[in-house]
């Protein structure tokens, strides 16, 4: 009788193994629950603007390493840094 296979996929994070960097403005390594700044003034549609100086909190990060998302916005890093 053949061995069943243990499935222990559940011991390993997937958001852990992804080797993506994520850079800011000033190419600073984000990282999830980093808090960023906006550099300039930014257009929103449907939404207020975002302001010179406007921080965002836990930040978490996406697939593509050119956004973040904060709440229910995703925001291109060329535009924040680092806090």
């Amino acid at each position: 009788m053949a061995k069943k296979k243990k499935d222990l996929s559940w011991l390993t994070d997937d958001e852990d193994n992804t080797n993506i960097e994520v850079k800011d403005a000033n190419w600073n390594i984000l990282a999830t629950w980093d808090a960023v700044m906006a550099i300039k003034d930014l257009k929103v549609k449907w939404a207020s603007d975002i302001k010179r100086w406007d921080k965002f909190k836990n930040i978490k990060l996406t697939d593509d390493s050119g956004l973040i998302e904060s709440w229910n916005m995703v925001l291109k890093t060329e535009f924040f840094k680092k806090i």
